[in-house]
């Protein structure tokens, strides 16, 4: 499998946090949107299929990741479906 660089990743990451931030505080289409997709491109760089398993993975592949996101990764559910980011709310 190729490897997303660490750079790439953590940038990543980066935007995941600030998007769900601004969808927390505005729950605007344009962010829930991004969001998605930051999601799916997170899903895609990490070989995962769930973002909460896709940020585990990018974590663990950044420099001085810890031993302990190991049992969590070994965790994180594997879905049969398309990349999922945390339901929209109503």
């Amino acid at each position: 499998m190729l490897m997303a660089h660490p750079a790439v990743l953590r940038d990543l990451v980066a935007q995941y946090e600030t998007l769900s931030v601004l969808h927390a505080e505005d729950g605007s289409p344009e962010s829930r949107q991004r969001l998605n997709d930051i999601a799916y491109t997170l899903c895609v760089a990490t070989g995962t299929r769930d973002v909460d398993a896709a940020l585990i993975a990018a974590r663990h592949q950044l420099p001085g990741a810890r031993v302990e996101d190991d049992s969590l990764l070994a965790e994180a559910p594997a879905t049969a479906g398309a990349p999922t980011a945390p339901a929209a709310e109503a």
